[in-house]
C-alpha cells in the first residue's frame, strides 16, 4: 500500500446514537443523524453509498447493498463530548478525566482574578447562549464596558465584546490574558473571543471569533508527522483546537461550503501528508440551535461536494469522514450529545463493504492514519490499516 495523502473530515457534531454511557453525561435517547434523516431537506446519496446507513446502530434507514467505502461506529472513550476532547481523541489522545465545567459560573475568586488583570468589571457569568447572551447584555456592556463572560456545557470561557466598544484585537488579549489565568484545577478547554457588532436589539455576532486553546497533554498524530517530515495541513478550527500545534500549514473558512471548497482545492496540490478538516456549521448553527432542518440542508449540501470531492480524489489518496461527538437537534436544552460517530473510508486502495463493527476508541484514527504513513506513534488507538487496504 502506498498513499501519499490522507484527508481527515469532521462533520462536527454528526452523532449517529447514544453511547451506553450517555445518562452519566445528561443524555437520554439521543441521535443526531436519526433526528435529521426525518427532515424532507436530508439527502446524502454520496455518504450512503460509502456504508453511513450500514453501519452498526443504524437501522433506521435503507442500507446500500454494495457499498463502496469502508465503515465503522466509533465509541469516545475519553470523558467527555466537546470539541477539544473529541478531536484530541481521532488525534491519538484518550482523555481520562474530563475537562472542567462551570454550570453554575466561574468560582467568585476567578472572576476577581480576571477582572483585576483585565481592569475591567465582568458580567453574566452563567451558562447561556452566544446569540442570546448580547441581547439581554449587550447594551450594559456597551454603557459600562464591562465584559461579557459566560460558558456553556462545554469546558469553554467566552468574552463578548462589542467591536465599537472593545477593539477585536484588545479581545483578543483579553482571552491571552484569561489562558495563562486558567490553568491548574481551572484548564478550561477553551477561550473564545465572541466579537459582536450592530445596534440594540439587531445585535449580530462578526466572523472575528477566534479559540484560544489548551495545549493537548500529549503527543498527537500531527505532532509526529511534522517530526519526519510530513505536510500537515488544517482546515477550519483545527488549528485553534489544538493550539496550532503540530499544524505546518491553517487555512481559515468562512462555513462548511467555503472548507469543503478549500478543501477541495487541495486535491490540486502536490503535497504528502495529512489534511485534517473540520465542519462546524453542523454543530455551531444547527445542533446547538436545534435546527432539524438546517443541519439536514447542510448534510446535502456538504454531500454534493463531498462527490465533487471524491471524483478529484488520486489513487494514492485516502479519505475519512468521522465526528467528534453529538449535538442531536431533537434532543432537550442547547447542549452536545454523548453519542457514537460514523467513520467512512474511501479510496482505490480501500476495500469496499467492509463493515468494521464498533471501533473503541476515535484514536484508531490516529493510530491508522501515523501507520499508513509508516511513522511510530504510541497511542491506545489500534490501527485499522490492515484491514481496510486491499
Amino acid at each position: 500500500m502506498s498513499i501519499k495523502r490522507a484527508y481527515i473530515i469532521v462533520l462536527d457534531s454528526f452523532g449517529i446514537g447514544a453511547e451506553p454511557d450517555a445518562a452519566e453525561f445528561g443524555d437520554g435517547d439521543c441521535n443526531t443523524l436519526r433526528s435529521i434523516v426525518s427532515s424532507p431537506r436530508y439527502y446524502t446519496p454520496n455518504m450512503k453509498k460509502l456504508g453511513l446507513f450500514n453501519i452498526d446502530g443504524v437501522d433506521y434507514m435503507t442500507s446500500e447493498k454494495l457499498p463502496v467505502g469502508a465503515f465503522a461506529r466509533m465509541r469516545e472513550k475519553s470523558m467527555g463530548k466537546d470539541t477539544t476532547i473529541g478531536h484530541w481523541e481521532i488525534a491519538g489522545i484518550v482523555s481520562k478525566d474530563p475537562l472542567p465545567t462551570y454550570p453554575q459560573g466561574f468560582p467568585k475568586d476567578v472572576i476577581n482574578e480576571l477582572e483585576t488583570a483585565f481592569g475591567r468589571k465582568i458580567i453574566c457569568n452563567k451558562p447561556y447562549s452566544g446569540t442570546k447572551v448580547i441581547k439581554d447584555y449587550g447594551q450594559e456592556h456597551e454603557r459600562t464596558g464591562a465584559l461579557i463572560v459566560y460558558t456553556s456545557a462545554d469546558s469553554v470561557l467566552q468574552i463578548a465584546a462589542h467591536e465599537e466598544v472593545i477593539p477585536v484585537e484588545r479581545l483578543y488579549e483579553y482571552c491571552r490574558i484569561a489562558r495563562k489565568i486558567m490553568r491548574g484545577e481551572h484548564s478550561i478547554g477553551r477561550i473564545i473571543a465572541r466579537p459582536f457588532a450592530g445596534k440594540y436589539p439587531n445585535y449580530e455576532r462578526t466572523p472575528r471569533r477566534h479559540d484560544f486553546s489548551l495545549q493537548p497533554p500529549a503527543q498527537t498524530m500531527m505532532d509526529v508527522l511534522l517530526q519526519h517530515d510530513f505536510t500537515t495541513i488544517g482546515i477550519g478550527k483545527i488549528s485553534d483546537i489544538f493550539a496550532a500545534r503540530g499544524i505546518g500549514r491553517h487555512i481559515p473558512i468562512d462555513g462548511n461550503e467555503d472548507g469543503m471548497n478549500k478543501t477541495i482545492a487541495t486535491l490540486d496540490e502536490k503535497f504528502k501528508g495529512l489534511c485534517f478538516v473540520n465542519l462546524v456549521d453542523f454543530d455551531m448553527k444547527y445542533g446547538h440551535r436545534r435546527d432539524v432542518d438546517g443541519y439536514a440542508n447542510a448534510a446535502t449540501v456538504f454531500d454534493k461536494q463531498l462527490g465533487t470531492f471524491m471524483k478529484k480524489m488520486s489513487d494514492d489518496d485516502i479519505l475519512f469522514i468521522t465526528a467528534d461527538h453529538g449535538c442531536d437537534p431533537k434532543a432537550p436544552g442547547t447542549d452536545h450529545t454523548r453519542e457514537y460517530t460514523p467513520l467512512l473510508v474511501w479510496g482505490s486502495q480501500v476495500k469496499q463493504g467492509l463493515n468494521l463493527g464498533t471501533c473503541p476508541t476515535f484514536a484508531d484514527i490516529a493510530a491508522t492514519i501515523t501507520d499508513l504513513f509508516a511513522v511510530k506513534f504510541v497511542t491506545e488507538g489500534k490501527s485499522l490499516a490492515g484491514k481496510i487496504m486491499k
